[in-house]
């Protein structure tokens, strides 16, 4: 069925992009055999817009939709992903055009790599590696975007106030991009947590976890300890 959103774009070059109100699009993150993080993407059918190349599931912003909105009900469509299977992280506007038309990418993650069921516009779907994402002829507005959109390996060193141990998941890392949460380290003490930090930090931490360290807490004493380390919140 097509919503209001349908329709081309034209810029003043005579670019043309789908979508009158925007458009969005879903990366769907889920852990791999390793635990390293895997990315849903889209081969498009020959007969859409720039077809053979990998890019996102995604599609039109209706009128009525948010971005998340119109990335999650496309994800479904062209893909079969359930909206109860993902948890959405964050979002970013990944292309703006002078005639106002823009993309939004929302990143979300999933527990398990979901089975997927592909519609009309996709030659096939597939979880492909990170690291193996550039390896694919990319659609070109993806290919651009997605240096930015690709996550790092996180260590995550949970304060005091955190009882939950997360499971690998995507980091907004706010201007730094994203992390991917392979490693964590519960404290007790906001005492143990500036250890752990300053282990990273000093070199006395394991080859293994040297990777981008984010402290994960939601007590502001906790952030004012940690200093210039990155803190999040689950």
């Amino acid at each position: 069925m097509r919503g209001d959103g349908d329709g081309w774009v034209f810029g003043s070059d005579g670019s043309r992009r789908w979508g009158r109100h925007g458009a969005a699009g879903l990366l769907l993150r889920a852990p791999g055999p390793t635990g390293r993080a895997t990315v849903l993407l889209q081969h498009r059918a020959g007969w859409s817009h720039h077809g053979g190349t990998w890019a996102l599931p995604g599609g039109a912003i209706d009128s009525h939709e948010s971005p998340e909105g119109a990335a999650v009900r496309e994800a479904g469509e062209e893909a079969g992903i359930a909206r109860d299977s993902l948890t959405v992280r964050a979002e970013r506007v990944t292309w703006t055009e002078d005639s106002g038309w823009s993309y939004t990418t929302v990143i979300a993650d999933a527990d398990t790599q979901l089975a997927t069921v592909p519609n009309g516009e996709s030659t096939e779907l597939r979880w492909v590696a990170e690291e193996d994402v550039e390896s694919l002829p990319l659609h070109p507005s993806f290919a651009r975007s997605w240096p930015a959109l690709r996550s790092v390996p996180v260590r995550a060193v949970l304060g005091p106030d955190v009882v939950t141990t997360p499971e690998p998941r995507t980091v907004d890392l706010g201007e730094r991009g994203f992390g991917w949460i392979v490693a964590v380290v519960a404290t007790e003490r906001v005492e143990d947590t500036i250890d752990a930090v300053r282990g990273e930090n000093d070199g006395t931490a394991g080859t293994a976890d040297r990777r981008t360290t984010v402290v994960i807490t939601a007590d502001d004493a906790v952030r004012r300890a940690v200093g210039s380390v990155l803190a999040a919140e689950l």
